[in-house]
């Protein structure tokens, strides 16, 4: 059976973090807010392939008040939410994600990114797509105040 999730995130963006993007490290003055380094691309795969298999999101799986896992890298939370799709004999299939940022530019990012987030998932990197887009200057992600990135998840299931 084949079945279909979605996943949004947004954090802001805050000093002395690093930024980091589907698990990869970018220089900005500014990364994100969040318990764990708060990769919003991650995140949103994260809670994608999740609602695929009808499980709750990753604030259940990982919530921010397990000090255990502060500071977690959210290339390991899609290595523990693969995981999770293993227990449900769900296999993920096909990622389609959208990051939405003012800056920095994430284009010469991407390739890296799409290696990592494969990797994480048991997938050939043809099989995850990364886009990225302003949000034009309009709202708190318009002003740079934070990033935003929305992903649909392809998954099989043999239940």
């Amino acid at each position: 059976m084949i079945r279909c999730g979605t996943g949004y995130d947004a954090h802001r963006l805050a000093r002395d973090r690093k930024l980091i993007l589907g698990g990869v490290e970018i220089p900005h003055d500014r990364g994100l807010e969040g318990h764990s380094d708060a990769d919003v691309l991650c995140h949103a795969i994260a809670d994608a392939l999740l609602g695929a298999i009808g499980e709750n999101d990753i604030g259940h799986h990982f919530p921010n008040t397990d000090e255990s896992i502060r500071g977690i890298s959210s290339i390991e939370i899609l290595r523990k939410v693969n995981s999770v799709l293993g227990r449900q004999k769900a296999r993920a299939v096909n990622v389609d994600a959208t990051l939405i940022a003012e800056a920095p530019k994430i284009a010469p990012h991407i390739p890296a990114m799409r290696e990592k987030i494969a990797a994480a998932l048991n997938l050939e990197t043809s099989r995850v797509s990364i886009k990225a887009t302003t949000n034009e200057g309009l709202g708190a992600i318009g002003r740079g105040e934070g990033m935003a990135a929305m992903a649909v998840a392809t998954v099989e299931t043999t239940n």
